[in-house]
């Protein structure tokens, strides 16, 4: 049977090929891998990154060049000008789109004349049945777990998240923002979530939308074993994404009790307060009975800004809220980085008023291969935790403090003599191998961790007994 090759394997070597700006052959690779791994292994590890789409394999001359496979977009030319020897061309950045992504967006780029009037359409949602029905296809699922895999993936929920918090809350804070029409650039709001400095010439209110990202992200990610696909969570994200940018206060933090309109569509949202309650509650009942992240995060996606629970920033707690079940299993955030404000918008038109999701899966897919690119260096530098010592560690300090205090030899047969009775008879070989790797690295100025006082370690060790 051929060996997995691991997440964290497949993500340091394509951030190796990143370096090589202009592709590397085979070669090349292998030397900078350093002897690491024989020229088959690598061989197979690159037709599995040739395989997820993350590096592409071009010939050239009589060798073949791997590089990182380029996150496209699409620049539609909507007015081009002659003017002497310039042409000056105009149009918008776009991603790439299937077929009835294409479909989707002619329909809602048409005159919102020629558009017919819709309302909620319930059969949308009972159309859908969790685990059974599903938005994205198994194989996409297969890519977008492949992708999205950290490290972490056995840690306690939201480690990923907390290793990387830093780059998330800029990321996600501006990304998120900008696409409400935020004008913060990425700079800015970096200055704004590490040292409080608002950016000169913005307005307070889009300083106050930066900061309630951070702090709803924040929220997220250090109460990720509490926070789930529910109403508590969903409407503190509310209340926290909302503070002081609603016109009537009393409505942060709430399920709306007035009719809204969404500018730019023909749908109109339900109105009645007691069916956006009753509704609010089976879209998350659903939400939460998705077992697959992925899935569950798009399934957020789509019907919460189709529900409008909220009478502001439904969209804003959907982004935030498609990041719950990725943070909760440590999977890479989807912070939506470079995601045209307006296919985002063509796409969210398509549900809203012909009930599609193509165009959204569209840019729901390219968003979250965009945000891993962001973090695949950041995850290669990250070292997995070590599960084994983490659940020994309280015997790992009781064993070290016991040899260093009794003055005993670093010897298997005295590590076996200080083991303490918590440790299973199934764990007591590695063990073993714990306790000497861990003498290996110990010094006067790290001996503390194990509750040793400098002293105590620096006599241990004059007697000669570690040798």
């Amino acid at each position: 049977m051929p060996k997995v090759i691991s997440s964290e394997e497949l993500d340091k070597l394509a951030e190796l090929i990143g370096r090589f700006h202009e592709g590397a052959g085979l070669d090349e690779i292998l030397a900078a891998i350093g002897g690491a791994v024989s020229r088959r292994t690598l061989q197979r590890r690159l037709a599995d990154l040739v395989g997820l789409g993350r590096v592409i394999h071009q010939r050239e001359w009589r060798s073949v060049k791997y590089r990182l496979a380029p996150i496209t977009g699409t620049l539609e030319a909507t007015e081009a000008t002659l003017s002497g020897d310039e042409i000056r061309v105009s149009g918008e950045v776009y991603v790439p789109i299937s077929p009835e992504g294409e479909k989707i967006k002619a329909y809602v780029r048409q005159p919102i004349q020629g558009r017919r009037p819709v309302g909620y359409n319930i059969e949308f949602l009972n159309a859908y049945h969790p685990n059974v029905t599903g938005y994205l296809p198994e194989k996409l699922l297969e890519q977008l777990h492949a992708l999205g895999r950290s490290p972490a993936d056995r840690a306690p929920a939201g480690t990923f998240a907390r290793d990387i918090l830093n780059r998330l809350l800029i990321d996600l804070s501006w990304a998120s923002s900008r696409l409400e029409g935020n004008t913060y650039n990425r700079l800015d709001t970096e200055r704004l979530i590490q040292f409080g400095e608002a950016a000169e010439g913005k307005d307070a209110i889009e300083t106050q939308m930066i900061l309630n990202h951070k702090a709803a992200i924040e929220y997220l990610v250090h109460d990720a074993g509490r926070v789930a696909v529910n109403a508590e969570t969903i409407i503190a994200l509310h209340a926290l994404l909302s503070d002081g940018l609603l016109a009537d206060p009393l409505a942060c933090g709430k399920l709306r009790n007035r009719a809204v309109e969404i500018g730019g569509s023909v749908f109109l949202p339900i109105a009645l307060p007691q069916r956006i309650e009753e509704l609010f509650g089976i879209v998350l009942g659903m939400a939460a009975e998705i077992k697959d992240p992925f899935e569950q995060a798009f399934f957020l996606m789509v019907h919460l800004p189709y529900l409008q629970p909220f009478e502001d920033v439904n969209k804003r707690v959907s982004r935030l809220a498609a990041n719950i079940p990725l943070i909760k299993c440590n999977l890479s955030p989807l912070s939506f980085i470079d995601v045209p404000e307006r296919a985002y918008i063509d796409a969210l038109l398509g549900v809203y008023e012909i009930n599609r999701v193509d165009l959204l899966r569209d840019v729901f897919v390219w968003a979250y291969e965009r945000s891993c690119q962001q973090y695949v260096a950041v995850r290669s530098q990250l070292v997995p935790p070590d599960i084994f010592r983490l659940r020994y560690r309280a015997a790992l300090a009781e064993a070290v403090r016991a040899i260093v205090r009794g003055k005993l030899s670093l010897t298997e047969d005295s590590i076996r003599q200080c083991m303490p009775r918590s440790v299973s008879p199934d764990d007591q070989d590695g063990f073993a191998k714990l306790v000497l790797e861990e003498f290996k690295t110990m010094h006067v100025g790290n001996a503390v961790r194990f509750g040793l006082r400098p002293l105590e370690f620096e006599a241990w060790k004059d007697l000669g007994k570690g040798a």
